[in-house]
């Protein structure tokens, strides 16, 4: 299947003959003096699908390895991917990019090359072949391997000058190049009527449909980051309260840590509010009206407030992104760690630590949202990491909404990609040292709750495993830069490089983006495929509307009044004051971490929120909350992403459906017939039908 390491999921007729080809590629590669391919041997491989300003530097006919069976084709490498075309596959000009085949250069994590069991040479950009290879290695930073065998027989100098193209492309392919860019006809629309599939929130009437689907009545959309003059890494447009005005929010939002103030993640129906912001800028000297101004807007009319320091029990930066990096060296192929040793490895990683306490905190904070009408506000330094993270899973807990196809993708957008996550430098993609993939531990938490809770969401494995890949595809814009305000001006809303946004410049004003983004599907998998991102054990009776009304429910009371509420480290501890700035001069030079540490709780957060002690048992949750198993044998490794270089140990992770189940039928009767070679080739083949077998079992 084209999610894991060993199927596939399209059908390769072995050919006898190779195919005719034809591509007119570039006459030699710059620096390896490789002379242009010879007759016409690319047109079928890239002639019905090549991006546009793609080049090939070079190719090579080979065996893709490591599968069963073995696919044999030809090893192609461009100025923008390498790619691998199964001999007799014809690539479609609407899905012009393979999700199982292309690897762009920038998703290349490790080279190897081989000859013999015992010559292995790492090519590093720079390095040079110090022999002609047998066989090559492609290990992709999502986990993906691509192993292709070269055929003998007079074929040595093509092998050797694919692979020195790859080593040479990697090193002249610059960190956020993207694709020149593919064109809408591809997808058989217009750039004049495109509509995209899921808003992007760029215009103001995104956000104000988006505010009147959650029915928040007490927010209002701000258009005071229209030009980018507060904070570029905000999007133009948030919501804050009603009765703030813009004025007051340009003053309020520069007494917080890059000018992220507090503003509106999501409006739970009940009546809570989840916000999130930067940390207080306590070096700042705010007047009175400045510090009414930002209480007023933490507060969000409600009586109680609940300030959650986001990082508190949470990994650093540097945590996930070396947990990161131990994961992906133990799931190699060639992992030098023993089998019997491999758990605890594993464990080692903290990879799985960090997911389970990513899920643990956002559990306790969906209490906070949903058994008391309150304001919870999410306070992170930068409020650009795991104020993402954490505001995603609430309302993933909190919302069935949030848990159906289309409103996961709303969610990501909005909470991600508008919010200023920088995708790209977390990434790895922009050169800097402050590389941390934030967003792939989120999807590892979501990944958890749908193992624990299969009937609540409408999206399946293999969608998430689509959007794990897409963010090393730079194809589209969406994960390729680090704010709303770089974005828009690389898709050309901008005339030049300065923070005031121009209204009159092709693609400004309330006319939607014509860049394509990452939710454009059908341009990189088939319609099979992307059927295939629906969850079949989806119970459609958990559809939003049978959840709870736009009421305040009777399960939700008002909190304590004047209430202010610190959380940390698992408990709610009262606080005199909510700003540092107030009464209090001393505060001035201290961090963003000024409040008090309390001690940590014995009793569930749960217990305290509705007051029944821990020894009364589990306490009743509201409707359509989920609170997920964090206990050791609860977080379990995403066998399927993780281990894709390893095919051996993708048996038995099919899909769950019949396509799926006699794909594997397959091949554990293709397995069978070479374990058992005494079975006449007529049994055999009657046995392997699956359509037989299917129809015999009704």
């Amino acid at each position: 299947m084209w999610w894991g390491g060993r199927g596939q999921s399209f059908n390769i007729a072995p050919q006898k003959e190779e195919p005719e080809m034809g591509l007119s590629g570039p006459k030699s590669v710059q620096g390896t003096g490789m002379p242009e391919p010879r007759s016409r041997q690319l047109g079928s491989c890239l002639a019905s699908g090549g991006l546009p300003g793609e080049q090939i530097l070079a190719w090579a006919p080979g065996v893709r390895k490591g599968l069963e069976p073995e696919i044999p084709g030809t090893l192609i490498c461009s100025n923008l991917r390498v790619t691998f075309q199964p001999r007799g596959w014809q690539r479609s000009q609407e899905t012009p990019l393979s999700s199982e085949y292309d690897f762009s250069l920038a998703n290349i994590g490790r080279l190897e090359a081989v000859n013999g069991p015992s010559r292995v040479q790492l090519l590093r950009p720079g390095s040079l072949l110090k022999f002609i290879p047998e066989e090559i290695l492609i290990h992709g930073q999502d986990f993906r391997l691509l192993r292709v065998g070269f055929e003998a027989g007079g074929l040595e100098p093509q092998a050797f000058q694919v692979t020195m193209a790859i080593v040479q492309a990697r090193a002249q392919n610059s960190p956020a190049q993207q694709y020149a860019g593919i064109t809408l006809s591809k997808a058989g629309q217009s750039s004049d009527s495109r509509k995209p599939p899921i808003p992007l929130l760029e215009t103001i009437e995104d956000w104000e449909t988006e505010r009147k689907k959650q029915a928040a009545r007490g927010w209002r959309v701000s258009t005071v980051n229209e030009r980018f003059d507060v904070a570029t890494s905000l999007p133009r447009y948030f919501w804050v309260p009603n009765r703030t005005l813009d004025s007051e929010v340009r003053r309020a939002f520069g007494h917080f840590h890059q000018g992220r103030g507090p503003r509106l993640s999501w409006h739970h129906p009940g009546g809570s509010d989840l916000l999130r912001c930067g940390g207080f800028y306590t070096a700042s000297d705010p007047n009175k009206e400045d510090i009414r101004a930002v209480e007023s807007m933490l507060q969000a009319g409600h009586s109680d407030v609940v300030l959650v320091d986001t990082m508190d029990e949470l990994p650093s930066l540097a945590d996930v992104q070396l947990a990161h990096l131990r994961l992906r060296a133990l799931c190699l192929p060639d992992s030098s760690v023993a089998e019997d040793k491999w758990l605890s490895a594993l464990e080692g990683t903290r990879w799985l630590d960090y997911t389970r306490s990513c899920l643990r905190k956002a559990s306790d904070i969906s209490v906070l949202v949903t058994s008391r009408v309150r304001s919870v506000v999410l306070q992170e330094r930068g409020d650009r990491d795991f104020n993402g993270l954490l505001s995603s899973l609430v309302q993933l807990l909190s919302a069935p909404e949030a848990r159906t196809l289309l409103g996961f993708q709303s969610l990501v957008q909005r909470e991600w990609v508008a919010a200023g996550h920088p995708f790209l430098t977390r990434l790895g993609g922009s050169g800097a040292s402050e590389e941390a993939p934030v967003f792939l531990l989120f999807l590892d938490c979501v990944w958890q709750l749908l193992q624990q809770f299969p009937a609540e969401f409408e999206f399946s494995e293999f969608f998430l495993l689509a959007l794990h890949d897409s963010v090393r595809v730079p194809d589209t814009l969406t994960f390729l830069r680090d704010t709303p305000w770089e974005r828009g001006k690389q898709s050309g809303q901008f005339n030049n490089y300065t923070q005031v946004y121009t209204p009159g410049f092709p693609g400004a004003g309330n006319s939607i983006n014509p860049q394509l983004s990452v939710w454009d599907w059908n341009l990189r998998y088939s319609n099979k495929q992307i059927l295939q991102f629906c969850n079949p054990g989806y119970n459609p009776e958990h559809c939003p509307d049978s959840w709870l009304p736009r009421q305040q429910p009777s399960f939700m009371v008002p909190g304590p009044p004047s209430s202010v509420w610190l959380f940390s480290r698992g408990a709610l501890t009262p606080l005199n004051q909510l700003c540092p700035w107030r009464d209090s001069p001393s505060l001035l030079a201290v961090s963003s971490r000024w409040l008090p540490r309390p001690a940590i709780s014995s009793e569930s957060l749960a217990d305290q929120e509705w007051g029944l002690p821990s020894h009364w048992g589990a306490c009743p949750l509201p409707p359509g909350l989920l609170l997920p198993g964090c206990l050791g044998p609860q977080i379990r490794l995403w066998r399927r992403c993780y281990l894709r270089g390893r095919p051996e140990v993708q048996m038995g992770l099919s899909a769950p459906t019949i396509s799926g189940l006699q794909e594997e039928l397959s091949h554990l009767q293709e397995l069978l017939r070479k374990w058992t070679p005494r079975i006449s080739p007529e049994d055999h083949s009657k046995k392997r039908n699956p359509n037989t077998i299917l129809s015999q079992s009704r």
